[in-house]
């Protein structure tokens, strides 16, 4: 006998059909002897619909007061894919975040998970129940209801997975596994039957919209299989786990992210301590900065560029503007209308050109390069959004064309 954990996004779960559908999956793992602990996201575009519901009657509602309206939607899904397992006679129960023993920060709206104090799930186990748990929600040391960010009901599977040792834990979504990029959108796209927690996490963090990337930085640290694949199709999905045993490829996956801006501060005197105390500032309102550029000091000033999420853009401008007459910059502008696009793989260490390579499959198609940021496993560049979809089939066709 296995403990599974498996977590259905919300598409596998959007009406009656799908949720009868998720229940047959379910009491089949049931059935063969094992302990099941489902997670459950909100059903199709109801974190949505609720978060325009809240704009319609306070635009500036407080956070505390949103994520106990967004909770609301897991709760819905617990409950009614509860109701389908226990119509088919199977023993079930539902439980909320907080029910469920997720213990959080009190950051509404992206709270931490601290620990899960899985009695109840034991004590629910124990009776030979299926245990259904509504994800993405918590609850703080004050006894506040709390969310964990957009994906967040992943990071809850993986969450409980981890702390109660599970052997499996099985990711549901809309695609029937990790492809080289996104196979409604790239039609030569290839599912990869396994990929390594690194290169998962990149492409997760670069825009990659399979798993939340808190869910593969805990399955890392604490070492859990998962399984990426859909509720619909019943064929075997993408192994996550430690290494990868696509050797033979270069690269395993294009991503593209269009939730970023650009900002650069101009101007600005060429002396030391500066671009410490610009980038504290950001990091002390909790904005996080990815690509930057600094240019070659000249006639005592230079130029930084750097980009953040799209949705902090406003609040950084604001930060930055206020303090640009104390640094001494000359101004600060910005662009919303770019895009990111990188590749990952952890082949790229011991194969030198890859940059080349994506450069060049860049220009052959027109796209103009505007910044670019490198790793061991990942070269990123920033181009304009107008090119975004081009870039990602210019760049995969460059290398997978040839995949079999």
């Amino acid at each position: 006998m296995a403990l599974i954990v498996q977590k259905f996004g919300g598409t596998s779960v959007k009406d009656a059909e799908r949720i009868n559908n998720v229940a047959n999956i379910v009491t089949a793992v049931y059935r063969e002897g094992n302990d099941v602990v489902v997670v459950v996201s909100a059903q199709g575009d109801t974190t949505d619909d609720l978060t325009e519901k809240a704009q319609e009657i306070n635009p500036k509602a407080s956070k505390r007061e949103v994520d106990v309206l967004l909770s609301a939607g897991e709760q819905i899904s617990a409950a009614l894919l509860s109701m389908a397992i226990e119509k088919m006679g199977y023993p079930v129960v539902s439980l909320l975040g907080w029910q469920a023993g997720f213990e959080t920060t009190s950051d509404h709206g992206n709270a931490r998970i601290k620990r899960v104090n899985a009695d109840r799930i034991r004590k629910e186990l124990d009776q030979h129940r299926i245990v259904v748990v509504a994800g993405f929600q918590g609850v703080n040391r004050y006894g506040d209801i709390t969310t964990i960010g957009r994906g967040g009901s992943d990071t809850s599977a993986v969450a409980i997975a981890a702390t109660m040792h599970a052997d499996l834990c099985q990711i549901y979504t809309d695609v029937d596994g990790v492809y080289t990029a996104d196979p409604r959108k790239i039609p030569g796209a290839v599912k990869l039957p396994s990929i390594s927690y690194d290169e998962m996490l990149e492409l997760a963090t670069l825009g990659a919209q399979v798993l939340h990337n808190r869910s593969v930085e805990m399955a890392k640290k604490y070492n859990i299989e998962l399984e990426v694949l859909s509720s619909l199709t019943g064929e075997r999905g993408t192994i996550v786990k430690e290494t990868s045993s696509v050797e033979k490829m270069l690269i395993t996956g294009v991503a593209k992210d269009d939730n970023i801006a650009r900002i650069s501060i101009i101007g600005v005197p060429d002396k030391p301590g500066l671009a410490f105390k610009i980038f504290s500032k950001l990091a002390s309102k909790g904005i996080n900065v990815d690509i930057i550029l600094q240019s070659i000091g000249r006639n005592g000033t230079k130029d930084i560029s750097f980009t953040v999420e799209k949705n902090k853009l406003e609040e950084a401008l604001e930060q930055l503007q206020s303090y640009e007459e104390t640094w001494g910059a000359s101004g600060v502008v910005s662009d919303d209308n770019v895009t990111k696009v990188s590749v990952v793989g952890a082949g790229m260490e011991s194969h030198p050109g890859v940059a080349a390579e994506m450069f060049e499959a860049l220009y052959s198609r027109n796209v103009n390069i505007q910044m670019i940021a490198t790793s061991e496993i990942k070269i990123s560049v920033l181009v304009n959004k107008a090119d975004g979809e081009r870039a990602v089939e210019a760049i995969h066709d460059k290398f997978f064309a040839n995949y079999n």
